[in-house]
């Protein structure tokens, strides 16, 4: 059994405390033997210019003797191999970064190696390049020691002839590297790109037969809703601080608001930016984010989500756009995770069926309706599917689909209406089951789906049970009662991925009294599932009774 772990199981008492976050170093004179190079090298763009070691509060060193400080000289292996630092914007991440890596250039003892600073663009890997450079050309000891070729961004040890090498994210660049010391800058941007996984296994492959490397990946928080690779790290290390996972060969540092702070929104307090803001009076200036939180308080346009979740790492999700659609409140705590279409089926006394679709590079989306046998409660189940065109020409969404898919929530489809019989097919399983009204159980948006209407005719579908849902301002019925009835979670969802995606993407406009939630609002980011809720909503509304019959007329509990 390991005889240490990288969890912080209090971590959300110490950061209001501004207790520190961060393990001591497993072997101590390698992490001071570290420090002393680090502590040394100079901040160029500083006034005064001054060294690591007199610019920096203790968390710096902190993370930089945990880093070191992790390697076995004995073994020659390093014992936590893999980090994640999670820190907001204009908090010297990058000119941290760049003097880690000089300091790993210097102590590493394998001739040749590798050493690969990888940004996602060209610009972020000159924010990291450029301090390295500047550290070295001020330091004379260093000048002589190490050699900088600017057009290659790269920095040569001249007695092991070990590389560093700061380079713009792309697969060819990254193939077949054998870098046994690797810092990733920017995660979040990576998560935004659909091959970025396998770029990233490709760039740490050579840690395989490098026991003595490391991982560390730097990131402020997305300005969208996480995702892809980023999403997958940053749950994975917050796993491994909260003790959820056990792996004491990777450590997080993540300086995030604990999350009773943004449910009570005491992160939006002035008093509490120190908390994603380690560096707060140093490199941030504490007076400038107040004065830019004032000014973007009210906007509209995303200017607030992005002020938040770069100045204040506030992961962005469905509470935070300031015209979201208000069922996005409560969506999160009507969360029913058994609720399958299966579980769904054995528990209803009836269901209505909604239909959304649109282009071929829209979502087609489904979504049933059921209410309980025993609390009348609704009960709703969703899923999508999407044409070849959507990865094509919705580039900027494809690590979110990718996701859907892997889950089983969206199809993506090879054939030529797959979608269309896909849905003939549940449809039908809920009229085999005796659950479809014999009107109204099935409402469509009245355009652009003829082809569907052919196809549930075909299959037996009756008259009157596909019918169409009237759209725009005459859906404000529905968009209001699944507000109530989530706040009141009369309302359970099963709490897939692809619905809190499309709840968030929901922006809510108001039309003199009506409220209107649609596609040309959400721009790129789908709504369709949703929709096809709202649908499925507006016809379980009308109080529809099973072609079988109700379960309360069985129970002679019908009243005239």
């Amino acid at each position: 059994m390991t005889p240490y772990s990288t969890a912080c199981l209090d971590w959300q008492a110490r950061i209001v405390a501004k207790r520190s976050l961060i393990p001591s170093p497993l072997f101590a004179d390698e992490a001071e033997a570290a420090l002393a190079v680090f502590k040394s090298l100079r901040i160029v763009d500083a006034p005064g210019k001054p060294t690591f070691g007199e610019a920096c509060d203790p968390w710096v060193f902190e993370f930089v003797a945990a880093i070191f400080g992790a390697y076995d000289a004995e073994k020659a292996r390093r014992m936590i191999r893999e980090f994640l630092l999670l820190i907001s914007k204009k908090n010297s991440k990058s000119t941290i970064a760049a003097g880690i890596m000089v300091t790993a250039l210097i102590r590493n003892w394998r001739h040749s190696a590798e050493l690969l600073i990888l940004a996602p663009t060209l610009e972020v890997a000159n924010n990291a390049f450029f301090p390295a450079r500047d550290m070295i050309i001020e330091d004379e000891e260093l000048r002589d020691l190490l050699h900088i070729q600017e057009h290659t961004r790269t920095i040569t040890h001249r007695l092991t002839k070990a590389v560093l090498k700061v380079v713009a994210a792309d697969a060819d660049v990254v193939s077949g590297k054998k870098a046994a010391f690797v810092l990733v800058d920017e995660l979040w941007i990576f998560g935004k790109r659909p091959n970025a996984d396998a770029m990233l296994r490709e760039a740490t492959g050579g840690l395989v037969s490098r026991p003595e490397g490391f991982v560390i990946y730097l990131s402020t928080q997305s300005d969208a809703e996480p995702a892809g690779v980023f999403k997958t790290k940053l749950q994975y290390f917050r796993d491994v601080r909260d003790g959820l996972i056990d792996d004491p060969k990777s450590l997080g540092v993540l300086y995030e608001f604990p999350e009773a702070m943004i449910k009570s929104g005491a992160y939006l307090r002035p008093e509490n930016y120190y908390i994603p803001n380690p560096n707060l009076n140093r490199s941030v200036d504490h007076e400038w984010l107040v004065d830019e939180h004032r000014k973007v308080a009210n906007a509209q346009g995303g200017e607030l989500q992005v002020f938040l979740s770069k100045h204040l790492n506030v992961e962005i999700g469905l509470r935070l756009a300031n015209d979201r659609w208000r069922g996005a409140d409560f969506w999160l705590a009507a969360t029913d995770k058994t609720l399958t279409l299966p579980e769904l089926i054995e528990r209803s006394e009836v269901c209505t069926v909604g239909i959304d679709g649109g282009g071929l590079d829209d979502l087609f989306g489904l979504a049933v309706m059921g209410r309980c046998k025993i609390t009348r409660d609704f009960l709703l189940w969703n899923r999508a599917w999407a044409q070849a065109d959507v990865w094509q020409r919705r580039k900027e969404i494809v690590s979110h689909l990718d996701q859907f898919v892997e889950e089983g929530d969206l199809v993506a489809c090879d054939l030529p209406g797959q979608d269309i019989q896909d849905v003939v097919d549940i449809c039908l399983m809920l009229k085999d089951a005796g659950l479809l009204p014999e009107k109204g159980a099935i409402g469509l948006d009245p355009q652009g789906v003829s082809d569907l209407v052919d196809a549930l005719d075909a299959s037996g579908i009756t008259d009157g049970q596909a019918v169409a849902v009237p759209q725009g301002y005459r859906l404000a019925g529905s968009i209001w009662g699944m507000e109530r009835k989530l706040k009141n979670i009369t309302l359970w969802h099963s709490g897939q991925a692809l619905m809190t995606w499309c709840v968030g993407n929901a922006k809510a406009e108001q039309r003199g009294n009506a409220m209107l939630i649609t596609k040309q609002s959400s721009g790129k980011a789908k709504i369709d599932p949703l929709i096809a809720a709202f649908n499925a909503f507006d016809l379980m509304s009308r109080n529809p009774v099973a072609s079988t019959g109700s379960v309360y007329e069985s129970r002679g509990m019908v009243f005239v």
